[in-house]
């Protein structure tokens, strides 16, 4: 029997409301019905069904008609909103030509049951209370721009310095490619100062690229204004930062800046990416094999073959969605309890995840929305040289809303990690069960780890819950070493002599290698051998102690830089489309072995609690993301140096705080301690743990009890007492209660979750080990923060 894998190349007021099925309601066949009681919208085919279970019977009908022009019409587009044909403030459709199309909305009161119609405007006929609540609606803002106003983007000024620019005549000419800052080695995020010509970096995030700040310090010696962005220069612009106003501006006179320095924009054309056609010739490859540029590929309708709109950087969304819909266990639990779902749900539909999950599932499943075209339809674009498939998709505004609601970087505009969001995912999932089965349990396993202590040889085994197999990329394995180190030389060569750089040559990794470095023994930092009673080498290695139904395979292509900057390994692993990890089968205790003994570490009180180091790497990271320096230090004191993501999440639960930004004060021992309060690594005089490290332990899910036992025992090292508390299962028993609720999954980078209540057991399914390919989500570009992700799902045996 053979399992399914997924692969991840990680490389107040009155509101519209969406309809219950996610899509332009506005512009579909049925248009949008708004319950004039609850303000919630819905599709036609859902209508009765709302007015039967509350007994609504007064809703707005909202329909938007697009309208081919007569030919011969003067074009020109058409403004987005407010005429007097166009009144809703909703966006046009952007598949069809504002040139060739027009818009004209409609609106009218339907009262059910007998569905009878009163067009609007009525003052006449219609009670002003009426009146004024459906001019309130047909007035109302988008919701999606309240939620989201960082989406809408902002017309840009010209600058004030634009016009008087004074341009150093210092002979600086830029090549076409090869750019490097001159102050380090970075070579992406590179900005051109437009007075004296310097190819300086950016600042660290400052657009999804890492870099040092340079172009901001060359501002600040000399004053310079303006400077481009190289790899956004095209025939129609280019994206120009005034240092001075701080922000991005127009620069209506960027042609005559940029001649200065002998770049012609009529010749520069910017790609998908950000870069320039000669800067992505080495990546061509990797954007054309992947969305199979310049093949001719046939349109897909029906059930399961409806695509979901781009809201600007939600790729990572749709393409973890379109692999989750595609599992027969989670098309059963929400497009097969659809009726169910809707008719349980809460009065307001849009606050249910289940609800939520459902209508998305329908909307790609059902095949209403992606319906192939008519016949005339098809006529009509071969006469007009048009391929372009008519599919209008879903859009996952509500979703993507709703989803990612109170998540810091899930609920913003920026592009994130597809992985990140898979286990964001399964923890609402988690929460939020649906019918007695859970749809996640086809992606849980249990994990076996042993960790041996190399001096005394005893070994200690333990279990989590994992839903990830993480694979680390074996670089040292690479099977064409010598094309590396002659592409390294050429490149070094081009670089010294200003040329364009070599095609590309990436390092070709077998699969079977970066199976063998998961396999393999890590050391454990700061093992303390329960056996030694002292700190000794510790040696961990990890099997699989279940196999789960449907194995997500992550290939770690992300990593930090020397520099801390985050970036991705070019590498190629080929994938098999068969998998049998079956030697990876955890064992359990051998014959032989030893355990280590169940001691906890001795509690030392340090002589200066002031002494412990605060991971100034850490603060830095926080710092540049615009919190307060101090704020930033007391994060990471506070969390106990466990990095800077576990840091920021304290930083959200305590902004609000009156003291958020005041200097961090160590507690101090003797006379001079606070009263009760222990310093971190210390215990305090009434020997109760801090509370900080209490509430941290908490979030995680533990009990309280359970928290404050494993402070005590561990010297109040909050990594050792989490540590404590997975090597002590038995206490959870005691407890009653499970030990892990799931809230804080997404901020686990190895999803590491305990069981359930031990009592009754982690609901596990255990395989065969053997899988077969059916999908992979796939990560183009150089940075999580930047790129594209695409999906490509195996049906019906393609």
């Amino acid at each position: 029997m053979l399992n399914k894998f997924c692969w991840f190349l990680l490389e107040g007021g009155i509101s519209i409301v969406q309809p219950f099925l996610q899509v332009s309601a506005q512009d579909s066949e049925g248009g949008l019905y708004v319950c004039m009681n609850t303000f919630l919208g819905f599709g036609r085919e859902h209508i009765e069904r709302h007015y039967r279970k509350t007994g609504q019977c007064v809703y707005l009908h909202l329909k938007r008609h697009v309208i081919e022009k007569v030919p011969g019409a003067s074009g020109g587009a058409l403004p987005k909103r407010r005429n007097a044909k166009l009144f809703l403030d909703l966006e046009a459709n952007g598949d069809l030509s504002s040139d060739d199309f027009e818009y004209e909305d409609e609106a009218k009161l339907v009262i059910l049951p007998d569905h009878y119609e009163i067009s609007l405007p009525n003052i006449e006929e219609l009670p002003a209370l009426v009146t004024i609540a459906s001019d309130a609606l047909l007035s109302a803002k988008s919701p999606y721009r309240k939620q989201d106003p960082d989406s809408w983007e902002e017309e840009l000024q010209a600058s004030k310095h634009a016009k008087s620019l004074v341009q150093l005549d210092n002979g600086v000419r830029i090549p076409p490619s090869g750019w490097k800052c001159s102050k380090c080695d970075l070579r992406e995020n590179l900005w051109l100062n437009l007075t004296d010509g310097s190819v300086l970096c950016g600042k660290w995030f400052f657009d999804g690229s890492g870099g040092n700040g340079h172009a901001m310090e060359h501002y600040k010696e000399t004053g310079y204004p303006l400077a481009v962005k190289l790899g956004t220069i095209t025939p129609d612009g280019a994206d120009v930062y005034s240092f001075d106003e701080e922000e991005p501006v127009l620069d209506p006179h960027i042609a005559k800046h940029l001649a200065h320095f002998g770049i012609d924009m009529l010749q520069m054309q910017v790609a998908e990416n950000g870069l320039r056609d000669n800067d992505i010739k080495p990546r061509v490859s990797e954007w054309e094999v992947i969305q199979e540029a310049g093949v001719k590929l046939k349109p897909m309708y029906g059930p399961g073959y409806t695509g979901m709109k781009n809201l600007g950087n939600s790729c990572y969304l749709n393409a973890v969605m379109q692999a989750i819909f595609s599992i027969p266990e989670f098309q059963r639990a929400y497009v097969g309890n659809l009726p169910r779902i809707f008719d349980y749900s809460p009065l307001d539909p849009t606050q249910d995840f289940n609800t939520q999950m459902a209508k998305l599932g329908h909307g790609l499943l059902s095949g209403q929305y992606s319906k192939p075209p008519m016949k005339s339809e098809l006529i009509e674009q071969v006469m007009k040289e048009e391929h372009k498939p008519q599919q209008n998709g879903i859009s996952p505004q509500m979703f993507k809303a709703f989803i990612s609601k109170d998540h810091t970087e899930f609920s913003s505009n920026r592009q994130q990690d597809a992985q990140e969001f898979f286990l964001h995912l399964i923890n609402l999932v988690e929460r939020n069960p649906v019918g007695s089965e859970n749809p996640s349990d086809v992606f849980r396993f249990l994990v076996e780890e042993r960790t041996q202590c190399c001096q005394s040889r005893k070994v200690r085994y333990t279990e989590r819950v994992d839903y990830i197999m993480q694979l680390p990329v074996a670089m040292e394995a690479a099977t064409n070493k010598d094309e590396l180190i002659a592409y390294e030389l050429k490149r070094r060569e081009a670089e010294a002599a200003r040329r364009a750089p070599p095609e590309l040559v990436r390092a070709k990794i077998p699969f079977s290698a970066c199976l063998q470095a998961f396999s393999e023994p890590s050391n454990v930092e700061d093992f303390w051998s329960s056996a030694l009673q002292a700190k000794s080498a510790g040696v961990k290695t990890s099997r699989f102690a279940s196999f789960p139904q449907y194995l997500v395979v992550q290939i770690k292509k992300f990593t930090f830089g020397l520099d801390w900057i985050p970036k991705k390994l070019d590498v190629s692993i080929d994938m098999p489309d068969f998998l049998d990890i079956n030697h990876l089968r955890a064992m359990g205790l051998q014959p032989g072995e030893e355990e280590l003994p169940d001691i906890a570490p001795p509690i030392i009180i340090p002589e200066d609690p002031k002494a412990l180091d605060i991971d100034e790497s850490s603060v830095m990271q926080l710092a540049e993301m615009g919190f307060p320096l101090e704020a930033c230090r007391k994060a990471v004191y506070y969390t106990g140096n466990l990095g800077a993501e576990v840091a920021f999440n304290w930083i959200i639960a305590h902004m609000e705080e009156p003291d958020f930004a005041e200097p961090l004060v160590v507690p101090m021992f003797g006379g001079a301690a606070s009263s009760g309060v222990a310093g971190l690594g210390a215990v305090g005089l009434d020997n109760q743990p801090p509370e900080e490290m209490v509430s941290i332990i908490i979030s995680m899910g533990f009990q309280r009890s359970l928290a404050i036992q494993a402070l005590k025992a561990t010297n109040n090292n909050l990594e050792r007492a989490l540590e404590w508390i997975f090597s002590h299962p038995e206490l959870e028993e005691e407890d009653g209660e499970p030990a892990l609720n799931m809230m804080d999954l997404e901020n686990h980078t190895n999803a590491n979750i305990l069981a359930e209540a031990r009592s009754e057991g982690p609901r596990i399914k255990d395989g065969p080990g053997r899988y077969e390919l059916f999908g992979f989500i796939s990560h183009m570009g150089t940075s999580t923060m930047s790129g594209h992700y695409v999906c490509h799902l195996k049906k019906e045996g393609r």
